[in-house]
Order: C-alpha cells, then structure tokens, then sequence
C-alpha cells in the first residue's frame, strides 16, 4: 500500500519547467511538503528560501535515497535531462543524466512504496519516420538525437515498471516550451524563448531555424497546469503508461517574429539555419492530443497572440 501523505520531491528543480513547477506545487501543497532538488546549479532566490532545498546529482542513487528517507517522500517530479542539441554534443553525459537517474527513481519508488512517478517525455521521442502532422498518440518512435533516444527508453521504462511492479507512473510529450522565466536551455525549440530576449534586448534577432519550420509549441502556463492536472487525475482515468501526447498551438520563426513586431515595430529577423534545423526538421509539425483531452481533461489556455503579448509584458519588466 502506498502512503497516504503527500510528501513531493522536484528533481531538477531548478531548470526550465523545475524552477516553475516547485512554487506552483508548494502553492497547492505547503511550502515544507516540496523538496526542490538540484545537482550543482544555484537555486534562484524564490526556490531556495521558498522551501527544503537539496543538493545532489540523480545519477547517485544512494544520495538519492538519503534525500528519499530523509523526507519520507512519496511523490516524485523527476525533471533532470539533458537536452536536445546540447545531448547532441555529449551523448554520454545525455544518456546518463536521463537515462541512470530514471532507473534510480524508479527503482527506489519500488522500494519505498512511493505513490506516483511524473517523468516528462518530449516531442524528440519522434523522429523521421513518424507522421508530422497531427502526429497520433501511438505512431513509430525512431528518434533521429540521443536525446530522442533516451525519451523513448525513458517511456518503455516508465511503462514497464508500471505493468510490472504496479508503480503508478505517468509521463506527458512535452513540446517546445516558452516562459519569461528562464533563459533558454540548450534545446532545438528554444529559439521561441530566445527571440523574445533579443527582441527586447536588441531588437532583432537571428534565428537558427528556417523560415516554415513549424514546431508543436505551449506557453510554460499551460505546461504546469497540465502536469499537475495528469498527476491529480484518478488512477482509472490514465489509460496510457508510456507518455501522453499533449499540446496547444504549433507555429514557425516568423510567425513569433510577427507577434512581436505588433508590440516591437522595429523588430527584425532573420534567418540562419544551422544543425538544430535537421533535428527540427525530424520533429512533428502538429500533435494530436485527444487522447490526453479525452482521458484527463487537458484543455490548453494560451493561443500565440496571448502568450506572445504576456512575454513581452513580464520580460520587459524583469529585462529593465
């Protein structure tokens, strides 16, 4: 029987979706409930006095399990990843951040009786062969990155630890992720963050994509609100255990650069495509994400005139 108490730890707690995820759930939860986790990063200021902070890498299960015990943790986020283009550049720190630290999590949410394990998969799961418009939930996985790789691993992982041991774990296919928040991260859809820096910053920006690349896109918003929601939703209610697909508003460069030329008029940009565009141009345009509308309510808020004019607003604010 898993534990009653709701006693959450947030490994990578400090990256993109992290440092926005942990304030949200000690919202929701209680400051002293959320254990941020982070491996050797500063935590910002909100992050570290907002509640427990711990240091340790993910790939070191006995670090692991002393932060497990000492908090009687029974829920965990685990977020840590290496992602797209900078994996490219190491795919062996790639495949043992992703990979080594999964198995940890998983292993010790089997003998700690844990009651559910979030870990997030990516659109990088799909690759060349997969259908690129209004990509299904089940279609080929042949990722083209040692990023994709790993998420597809992760996915079988999480599935068969599931069936398996009766873990209750739940995964969701990011896409590419947009917030005010953190700088961009290293990851092929990170252009849509970046723009709005230099747009700001510079007013102009050079985009390493090609015009037309559309890419599956959510504002961080959005993002949060459906990760918490999949891990509230009743167990009977999560059909799929490999990961869900989950999606809002897909679009290419210049359509952003025109979103931000309405609040920016002497903003430009231009293009210079470089080897993050043939990893782009291995990812779905568009997903189709009716299984996860369907199954646990999703239902996504931000369109990209909304999410591009409260970019602006908040990062203007905090770039002064």
């Amino acid at each position: 029987m898993a534990k009653e108490t709701k006693r959450i730890l947030v490994i990578g707690a400090v990256g993109q979706i992290g440092s926005e995820l942990t304030p949200a759930l000690r919202e929701k939860y209680g400051r002293d409930n959320v254990i941020a986790l982070g491996r050797k990063s500063a935590p910002p200021k909100e992050l570290a006095e907002g509640g427990p902070f711990e240091f340790a890498d993910a790939a070191d299960k006995e670090a692991l399990r002393t932060i497990i015990k000492k908090y009687d943790i029974d829920t965990v986020y685990h977020l840590a990843s290496l992602l797209s283009a900078t994996g490219e550049k190491d795919p062996d720190a790639a495949w043992n951040i992703n990979m080594v630290s999964l198995k940890n999590v998983l292993d010790l949410a089997r003998e700690y009786e844990m009651a559910r394990i979030f870990w997030p998969s990516s659109i990088a799961a799909f690759g060349p062969s997969t259908p690129r418009g209004n990509t299904p939930q089940k279609t080929i996985l042949e990722p083209s990155t040692m990023y994709g790789v790993t998420k597809v691993a992760g996915e079988l992982l999480m599935n068969y630890y599931n069936k398996k041991f009766g873990i209750d774990t739940r995964s969701i296919r990011y896409p590419g992720l947009i917030s005010w928040k953190t700088p961009p991260g290293g990851g092929t859809t990170d252009y849509a963050v970046a723009i709005f820096y230099e747009a700001i910053k510079q007013k102009k920006y050079t985009c390493f994509l090609k015009e037309g690349t559309y890419l599956p896109m959510m504002y961080m918003p959005d993002a949060i609100k459906g990760t918490m929601q999949l891990m509230e939703a009743p167990s009977e209610k999560i059909k799929n255990r490999f990961s869900y697909n989950f999606a809002a508003i897909s679009f290419a460069p210049e359509h952003v650069a025109a979103e931000i030329k309405k609040h920016i008029p002497e903003f430009t940009c231009d293009y210079a495509p470089d080897f993050r565009q043939s990893i782009a141009d291995s990812w779905p345009k568009s997903i189709n994400d009716s299984c996860a509308r369907e199954e646990w309510g999703w239902k996504h808020e931000y369109d990209l005139e909304k999410m591009a004019a409260d970019m602006l607003e908040n990062l203007g604010r905090v770039l002064k």
